[in-house]
């Protein structure tokens, strides 16, 4: 299970970039609040669903990765053989991957633009 954490955290990151980055940078001093509240305006009401395709392509590679090195799953008939396993890590990984997006997007990033006053 701890794999299954390492698999979708960064992804998780990336697909929650939308948000993150402004806040990011009124963390680092490079933008006001006010642009950055608009920034994320624009880029969670235009593009979340880019940064959410990308946080997809980036789980589906973070666990293709995860399964031909760490598992030595890389021909057709090896995958053939453990099917039950790549179908069992595929849905878990997905589960964990939306569920961390959701918690990590709603719950930290928003408190954590609520408190630097980027949202209400």
């Amino acid at each position: 299970m701890k794999d299954i954490f390492k698999i979708s955290s960064l992804p998780v990151l990336v697909a929650s970039l939308c948000c993150l980055s402004p806040v990011i940078l009124v963390l680092l001093g490079v933008a006001s609040a006010s642009f950055a509240s608009s920034l994320a305006d624009t880029l969670y009401g235009d593009y979340k669903w880019v940064f959410r395709g990308v946080g997809l392509l980036a789980l589906l590679g973070s666990l293709y990765y995860y399964l031909t090195r760490k598992k030595g799953i890389c021909t057709i008939d090896e995958a053939k053989r453990r099917r039950n396993e790549i179908i069992n890590y595929l849905a878990l990984t997905l589960i964990v991957g939306v569920l961390g997006y959701l918690f990590f997007l709603y719950v930290v990033v928003h408190y954590i633009g609520v408190w630097l006053s980027l949202w209400k």
